[in-house]
């Protein structure tokens, strides 16, 4: 499965705001999406990282397009 390297963004991390829209956006797609092994599409998994501003994520898709596209929003400050 490919993958991209992506720091996180938000100022809070991967914190409640920012998970959801990011879990909002990955369950839209008709692709898997996974950061560091957890479901896109979850919100309670992606908080469970406990990933901070800054930290390096790993976003993985079979779907090259839904990885770029989700990779681009953890690397937004969409808690601002």
């Amino acid at each position: 499965m490919p993958s991209k390297s992506v720091a996180v963004g938000s100022s809070v991390g991967l914190h409640a705001r920012p998970a959801a829209l990011i879990a909002e956006a990955a369950g839209k797609l008709d692709a898997s999406v996974t950061i560091n092994g957890m479901d896109a599409s979850s919100a309670l998994m992606l908080m469970t990282l406990g990933a901070k501003c800054g930290d390096t994520v790993e976003v993985a898709s079979d779907d090259e397009a839904a990885m770029d596209a989700i990779a681009a929003m953890v690397e937004q400050d969409l808690d601002a």
